[in-house]
């Protein structure tokens, strides 16, 4: 019996999940136009850093995780300090970490030079004006 009603009282909860949504979002909608407010305007805008930020924490991810792997089966088998056991596992992880901090690091220069520049040019603006 368990096997019937599981997934029929899922579905049900997700379809009422939906429409309660979009039952809110189109009241929220409403009450907006009645008071003269544009809904369209409370639209979130596109987000280009979450795409830099995003990109070199995978980026840092990809350099670690690949590091990790030439120290694991180059330099560490040369040298004998490790048997191939598995011995190795935690270089992988501190390694995606570190390069995965690194990316995010990069990221937040990149966006604090990128604004300062908008207030430079918007200082420069401001006092032509």
């Amino acid at each position: 019996m368990e096997g019937i009603l599981v997934p029929i009282s899922l579905f049900l909860g997700a379809f009422a999940m939906v429409f309660g949504l979009r039952y809110l979002a189109n009241k929220e909608n409403m009450a907006m136009i009645q008071n003269g407010m544009d809904p369209k305007a409370n639209k979130p805008l596109p987000q280009p850093c979450r795409n830099l930020k995003w990109g070199l924490l995978l980026v840092g991810v990809g350099i670690g995780l690949f590091l990790a792997f030439v120290l694991d089966n180059l330099v560490f088998i040369k040298a004998g300090d490790f048997n191939h056991r598995g011995d190795n596992v935690p270089i992988y992880f501190s390694l995606i970490g570190i390069f995965g901090g690194l990316g995010l690091l990069i990221s937040y220069f990149v966006k604090k030079k990128e604004l300062d520049r908008q207030e430079l040019k918007s200082d420069r603006l401001n006092k032509a004006a």
